[in-house]
């Protein structure tokens, strides 16, 4: 009597395992990775959704994708790249990280972050606050009038905007010139006294880079070139990110 033969469905391939082996050395040797936890002693993350980065890279390299995709350990990652400089073998995990963010609808991706990207999208300040230049400046000179006015040690002091070739360009959090104007202050006294030649530039002044953080590559690309056209077009040398 002949015998049913049954055949058993195939494992479904894992979308991760190619992103996991490009990030380990040695032509994607998953056996070099010793799972030895270094990653996951430095990381502000660990602990978190029950998750840690030596975890989360074996999930990966088993091919538990489902899981790692439901997860919003991801999203708890600061992208800080200590797991990296403590691995013996340099594997780039914040990297799978990000690509673990991207395949997230982006709908679906977490809502403070998604809208202070949009938001930075919204004008050429490219502020999470959606300031504008026009107000961003307003604000900037008001409040430095008032400190020339209410501190003579500081009349001199200036917070330029704008300024044509200037040594460095900085940028700004955005929450500050909105809700803690008097918290620009004091990196403009800092600056003051050092005698640094610097400059605001009244686009891509937004400081955050929420975009980046969304793992929007085009969002990213659209407020990163804004800071660092207005940097070029000023002639600055340096630019220098406060955040």
């Amino acid at each position: 009597m002949a015998q049913e033969v049954i055949t058993l469905g195939g494992k479904k391939k894992s979308m991760l395992i190619d992103t996991v082996k490009e990030l380990l050395p040695d032509g994607g040797n998953l056996n070099l990775c010793l799972t030895c936890g270094a990653c996951s002693s430095g990381c502000p993350a660990t602990g978190l959704e029950d998750m840690d980065p030596r975890k989360f890279l074996r999930m990966a390299a088993l091919g538990l994708d489902d899981e790692i995709l439901k997860s919003d350990w991801p999203w708890m990652c600061t992208m800080c790249q200590r797991c990296i400089y403590v691995c013996p073998m340099k594997i780039d995990i914040p990297q799978l990280v990000y690509n673990v963010r991207s395949m997230r609808p982006r709908e679906e991706r977490p809502k403070g972050i998604l809208a202070s990207c949009d938001m930075a999208l919204r004008n050429e300040s490219c502020s999470a606050m959606g300031t504008s230049p026009e107000d961003f400046v307003f604000v900037v000179e008001d409040v430095l009038e008032e400190y020339q006015e209410a501190q003579p040690e500081f009349k001199d002091m200036q917070a330029p905007i704008d300024k044509q070739g200037a040594e460095f360009f900085l940028n700004q959090n955005s929450r500050e010139p909105v809700t803690e104007p008097d918290e620009m202050v004091p990196l403009w006294k800092i600056l003051h006294l050092a005698g640094a030649d610097w400059t605001y530039g009244s686009k891509g002044w937004g400081g955050e880079n929420y975009c980046m953080f969304l793992a929007d590559n085009e969002a990213w690309k659209h407020t990163t070139g804004i800071a660092a056209k207005q940097a070029d077009e000023l002639g600055c040398k340096v630019f220098l990110n406060t955040e």
